[in-house]
């Protein structure tokens, strides 16, 4: 069978789902996998769906697979309230882990990850006269969180399937559609996020001398933060600090006893990573003790993740792929990205190369437009944008035609073997 992959991504944007909640994802993926004759193992960390598609030849190793490949995906939404205007937007609701129910919305482009991937093994089925080695394909849940990546490798999915000689995967992102975006070395930061908590002494709005206002600790805390990139780090490096949610009291007359504050912390290596965290924790105590705060502020990691650090040789060889399949000028180098990805817990934990690129899903001419105009930040919508949405073609197409001349590139070529 053909899968209808425009009907399949219209599908999968219309009903989004909140990290570790995939559920009805991971069964269209794995109705996909079974139309296709593929086994597949689900509820890998939690919601995690795995399926391998072994093609060894008479000259593979002893184990017979051959060159094993693994091809990742990412599968959840953003509590985002949609604005594009499609026909298909997502008016999907859930509930976030704090309870709150929230907008669901495709807003990073995971629909089109999971859209190419099955295309992708489509196509690899389909030509399985050609290559040789082994294919395995991981659909991945909870990549906003930072987490499920290693709820996968928690739940044994290196003893599960074979592993990777090589970890593979692609980001939808604001470049013209048709274009690839990938260099050598570190293609996205680290990243930390914290939870914070400040803690006065609540009371009576009238009375505001009698307590420890924590509503203004925190305002202080939040415009103390801002100096840190802007005062404490060469302007020759890359950090960033931002205070993405701040949550206090619940009346305008009632001062609270407590304040909460949210952090991502980016980072382009480990080094640049300590030096950040020593800066935020250091401004925080600080300004909880200007405050006559009776109580230390407690500082939650909520997660971690790693640089997303390419293969230096394998890199340059799969750039000279995508030269070759799509035509020179099709691959840029878009500098490393502030943001951060979980994917290469992966290679981290089996110890082979990564790599790991970036594919445009913007119409070329309203990105060239946007381009000369000075405008592309205001005019063309980002990931984690509520205006988020990628043209169909040539975006499907081309992702789906990027992992498999990736994945070939990897594996054995049965035509020469």
């Amino acid at each position: 069978m053909t899968i209808d992959l425009e009907a399949l991504y219209i599908d999968l944007h219309r009903h989004p789902e909140l990290s570790f909640q995939e559920t009805r994802t991971a069964g269209v993926v794995t109705q996909r996998l079974a139309e296709l004759g593929l086994e597949f193992e689900e509820g890998i960390g939690r919601t995690g769906v795995v399926t391998v598609i072994r093609n060894p030849s008479s000259s593979a190793g002893e184990s017979g697979e051959g060159p094993v490949v693994w091809l990742r995906a990412d599968m959840d939404g953003l509590p985002v309230e949609e604005r594009t205007g499609l026909a298909y937007a997502s008016t999907a609701r859930g509930v976030d882990p704090a309870g709150t129910d929230v907008p669901v919305m495709h807003a990073c482009g995971h629909d089109m990850h999971v859209t190419c991937l099955l295309g992708a093994l489509e196509k690899l089925v389909q030509t399985k006269d050609e290559w040789a080695g082994t294919v395995v394909a991981v659909f991945q849940p909870a990549e906003e969180y930072g987490a499920g990546a290693q709820a996968m490798i928690a739940d044994g999915v290196m003893d599960r399937f074979p592993r990777p000689d090589i970890v593979l995967g692609q980001h939808l992102t604001p470049l013209p559609a048709g274009t690839i975006g990938v260099r050598s070395g570190t293609q996205m930061a680290a990243s930390d996020g914290l939870t914070v908590m400040l803690y006065g002494r609540g009371g009576h709005g009238s009375r505001p001398h009698s307590t420890i206002d924590p509503v203004v600790m925190a305002a202080a805390t939040v415009m103390r933060l801002q100096t840190i990139v802007s005062r404490e780090v060469d302007p020759r490096d890359v950090a960033v600090v931002t205070v993405g949610s701040i949550h206090a009291g619940l009346k305008n007359n009632i001062i609270p006893a407590e304040a909460k504050l949210e952090l991502s912390l980016r980072y382009p290596d480990d080094e640049a990573r300590e030096r950040v965290l020593e800066k935020v924790e250091r401004v925080i105590r600080a300004e909880a003790a200007a405050s006559g705060s009776e109580q230390e502020p407690v500082i939650t990691t909520d997660h971690t993740l790693p640089p997303t650090i390419n293969d230096i040789h394998a890199t340059a060889q799969l750039t000279l792929a995508f030269d070759d399949a799509f035509g020179q000028g099709t691959v840029v180098d878009p500098g490393m990205f502030t943001g951060s990805e979980d994917v290469s817990w992966f290679a981290r934990e089996a110890g082979v190369p990564l790599v790991y690129w970036f594919w445009g899903g913007v119409d070329p001419q309203a990105y060239a437009e946007a381009s000369a105009a000075g405008t592309l930040e205001r005019d063309i919508p980002t990931n984690h944008s509520p205006f988020f949405a990628p043209v169909l073609q040539p975006t499907i197409e081309r992702g789906v035609d990027a992992l498999v001349v990736a994945a070939r590139e990897f594996l054995g070529d049965r035509r020469t073997a």
